[in-house]
């Protein structure tokens, strides 16, 4: 006998698939409801810091330090980092103030998230004098069909409806270009480069070319000539054509010259000089080949051992480095100017900038007297610390406020009083005693002799 819940069709099936439906339906506005109210929090968040500086006519960088111990106090709530805070109150402010409209729809379920964040990412395209015109516009096409589908009729609306000239955007667009690092899984990260559409349909269509002539001449670069015999070679190289393109992109920003440097002569001028430089934790059993384990890119992710083995064994500063207080390691100076070998301890004990989230690389760190130095604070390992630009600037600007403890530890305690402990991380080699050595075997007394 069949049982109805499960026969599609039947009435208990129906009924049960309507339930679940229908309460899918009502946690989508709950949680739409929840999410709006987070957005206006933090939109009022960024209006506190705003009416902190506005009062005293302070200048841009004043109303930053504000926004920024804000968002640091907020962060420490959400187990977000402060920059993270940052942007998302400068979102939060765009939609609620710049777009009700849409805000209300959203709440009403009229439209879902993705939506709003669409009709915000193509209506901010536009002066803020048309946001108004634009998103009652979009609302009524998002009513009717899922964000993936709306969003070029919607980046098609927001051009014709845009005053300026397409020449005139595009040439204030370009004055944005960037390229940005964002890490991933598996010691691979993504390089994004925003540039000119033309540029980067040049660039790609340039490392195409060359990755098919590389491809193309394997079979004349499988066989090499000794002496007066040509000895086929077997062909190593099986990369796809994606592989070759990132290798060659690769080999020509590493150790290309810049088409604007300085050559003077045929020397390559002072960018061309420029080298990439990156701080890596190698664990000693992985450098000498003993172990496989990933090893870290500091203040972004792990990297494998091979191209960690490779950088150690090129680079000209590499050095042994030893925390042994009885061989005379520097702990201390009377100067403020912190010395090489205090320098290269603290990158190896902080790895990192050392406020509470931030993974900023120690090498592109400041590193900071945590007792001001001017008050009196002396040069020593244990009142220095690694500060990102950002963070340093917090502790110096805002009511942020921090002591060192024991160990490298940072003790944090934002305006509002809560306190937020910052470990040194964990070192990358770590040494423990050996085991003693098992006791020997009893051994038995001799019997007699035999006869």
């Amino acid at each position: 006998m069949t049982d109805r819940t499960e026969t599609p069709g039947g009435e208990d099936y129906l009924a049960a698939l309507a339930g679940i439906v229908a309460d899918v339906g009502d946690l989508a506005i709950e949680l739409a409801r929840v999410q709006i109210r987070e957005l206006r929090a933090l939109a009022a968040a960024g209006r506190l810091a705003e009416a902190q500086t506005a009062q005293r006519n302070a200048r841009v960088q004043v109303h930053d330090m504000a926004l920024r111990s804000i968002a640091a106090e907020v962060g420490g709530v959400m187990r977000v980092t402060d920059r993270t805070v940052q942007r998302r109150i400068g979102e939060a402010r765009t939609l609620i103030e710049g777009f009700p409209a849409t805000v209300e729809a959203w709440e009403q379920g009229r439209i879902v998230r993705g939506h709003a964040f669409l009709i915000v990412e193509t209506g901010m395209a536009l002066p803020a004098e048309m946001w108004a015109e634009f998103e009652a516009v979009a609302i009524t096409r998002c009513e009717q069909d899922t964000p993936n589908r709306v969003r070029g009729e919607l980046e098609i609306l927001a051009h014709r409806m845009h005053p300026r000239s397409f020449a005139e955007r595009h040439e204030e667009a370009a004055a944005g270009r960037c390229v940005r690092l964002v890490p991933g899984r598996d010691g691979m990260s993504d390089l994004i480069a925003n540039l000119p559409t033309v540029i980067a349909e040049g660039i790609h269509d340039r490392l195409t070319q060359q990755a098919r002539a590389i491809i193309d001449t394997r079979d004349e670069r499988a066989v090499a000539r000794a002496g007066n015999a040509d000895v086929a070679v077997i062909a190593t190289d099986t990369r796809s054509t994606d592989q070759v393109r990132a290798d060659v992109f690769a080999d020509l920003v590493l150790s290309g010259t810049p088409a604007l440097d300085d050559t003077r002569d045929t020397t390559a001028g002072p960018l061309g000089a420029i080298r990439a430089r990156v701080q890596i934790l190698v664990p000693a059993a992985t450098l000498t080949g003993d172990d496989d384990g990933p090893c870290d890119l500091a203040g972004r992710s792990p990297i494998d051992p091979a191209t960690a083995r490779t950088l150690a064994g090129g680079t000209g500063m590499w050095e042994r480095l030893f925390h042994d207080p009885t061989t005379g390691i520097t702990i201390a100076t009377d100067s403020y100017r912190v010395p090489s070998g205090m320098r290269r301890f603290l990158q190896a004990r902080d790895q990192h900038c050392r406020f509470p989230g931030c993974r900023t690389a120690a090498i592109r760190c400041e590193i900071d007297h945590t007792h001001d130095h001017a008050l009196g604070g002396r040069t020593e390992l244990s009142n220095l610390a690694h500060l990102c630009q950002r963070h340093h600037s917090m502790k110096q600007f805002t009511a942020w406020t921090v002591r060192q403890l024991t160990g490298g530890v940072l003790e944090w305690t934002s305006p509002l009083g809560r306190t937020y402990r910052e470990d040194a991380p964990t070192p990358a080699v770590a040494f423990s005693p050996a085991a003693p050595p098992p006791p020997p075997a009893p051994t038995a007394p001799a019997g007699p002799a035999p006869f």
